[in-house]
């Protein structure tokens, strides 16, 4: 088949777990399918030619469209006005349409992929096999923002989180293919038949992410695009209550917060015994320089690629209950789970001081990691589902 790939942003370099989906997903599926990619790009900052060089070996033709502030900004009004969500104004503009109808008039693909419903609007009434990755359910991550967000800014989010609902019902006829992440976002879902969803997992280069053998600088890691809301509570978490309670048993405790584009608040949490990275070559470095990885994820949804990549790195990992609804790790055995900041303190200190325990958690949950997630086998799946509609 060809395939046209249709992104809301251009996927290299892989600091956000969209991209990194985006990437391998399109890896694999060029090894048995002609790849058209087509990019919305939205940060000035991103090095095309970087970018095309990492994508070339995969594409057969690769294409970067430009929005600027101001079409954002007119996409965003148009969207309020309609009725759509701001993630699908934001991403969308007429002049970017016009130049993906035609890409898609020239290249005659015989499916069309777009990634998250941010693109939705641009596909959707296409007469051509279609198909949508879900990824996450936006609107239930948007209202756990809503829940926490300050009296200021919760008719915002909520706002946002009911447009979001109607929005990924509505589309959701539309496409022929429907997939998402894991079971827990899929059953999010506003649609009688969510059960329709397939569900693609995210995996891990398990030869990229493997052990490493590092003198140990840090004691805690936790990993990700520390722009990001759920990752930035996450920290707020760790630095506020978490941390404290680590450090009433074990002063010395040094965490690490490594990660592109720390968010001022993230930036705050820096002191002697927190580290704020920024934006590093290889985040291999920040696993394997460190003893026991968290994240303590209270808000978003979908499946943390930090921790399948943590885990595959054989470090023992912690996490809530909300970020394992996803994963699927066995608790007390492949990771450990806390539901408050006592509980996650607490896994720390154990992780820190029993070193039986250590060694077990991290053997299991590296074994769970290379058993359940691979790259591979979660596009097959996708693969497979998608010749039921291509037009070849």
């Amino acid at each position: 088949m060809k395939i046209f790939v249709l992104l809301p942003r251009i996927p290299y370099p892989l600091e956000k777990g969209d991209k990194l989906r985006a990437y391998n997903q399109i890896k694999q599926l060029s090894q048995r399918h002609e790849i058209v990619l087509c990019a919305i790009n939205d940060n000035a900052k991103v090095d095309e030619q970087q970018a095309f060089h990492a994508l070339q070996p995969y594409c057969s033709s690769i294409n970067f469209i430009k929005i600027s502030k101001l079409q954002i900004l007119l996409g965003l009004i148009r969207a309020f006005l309609k009725g759509l969500p701001m993630q699908c104004g934001y991403f969308y503009n007429r002049k970017a349409a016009h130049k993906v109808d035609a890409l898609i008039e020239k290249h005659q693909p015989d499916m069309l992929f777009g990634q998250l419903l941010r693109v939705a609007e641009y596909i959707r009434h296409k007469e051509l096999p279609k198909a949508i990755d879900y990824q996450d359910v936006f609107s239930y991550g948007m209202k756990r923002r809503r829940d926490i967000a300050s009296w200021i800014t919760r008719p915002v989010f909520n706002m946002e989180y009911k447009r979001l609902c109607r929005y990924e019902a509505a589309i959701f006829d539309d496409f022929d293919v429907k997939t998402i992440i894991s079971e827990p976002d899929r059953d999010l879902i506003p649609h009688p038949k969510k059960s329709e969803i397939l569900i693609i997992p995210n995996g891990v280069d398990h030869e990229y992410f493997k052990p490493q053998q590092q003198t140990k600088q840090y004691d805690i890691v936790f990993t990700g695009n520390m722009s990001y809301a759920p990752n930035v509570n996450a920290v707020e978490y760790l630095a506020n209550e978490i941390l404290p309670i680590v450090w009433q048993t074990l002063p010395n405790t040094k965490m690490y917060i490594a990660g592109a584009s720390p968010d001022p608040k993230v930036k705050k949490a820096a002191c002697e015994r927190i580290v704020v990275s920024g934006w590093l070559n290889d985040i291999r470095e920040a696993y394997a320089q460190s003893r026991v990885f968290i994240a303590p994820m209270r808000i978003g949804t979908g499946l943390q690629n930090k921790l399948l990549e943590a885990m595959s790195m054989g470090l023992p990992a912690i996490t809530t209950p909300l970020a394992n609804a996803s994963l699927g790790a066995q608790p007390d055995k492949e990771i450990l789970i806390g539901s408050n900041a006592e509980e996650l303190a607490q896994h720390i200190v154990t992780l820190l001081t029993d070193t039986s325990k250590t060694q077990q958690i991290a053997q299991a949950g590296y074994d769970f990691t290379n058993r359940v997630y691979d790259w591979g086998k979660s596009t097959e799946l996708l693969e497979q589902e998608m010749k039921k509609y291509g037009t070849s």
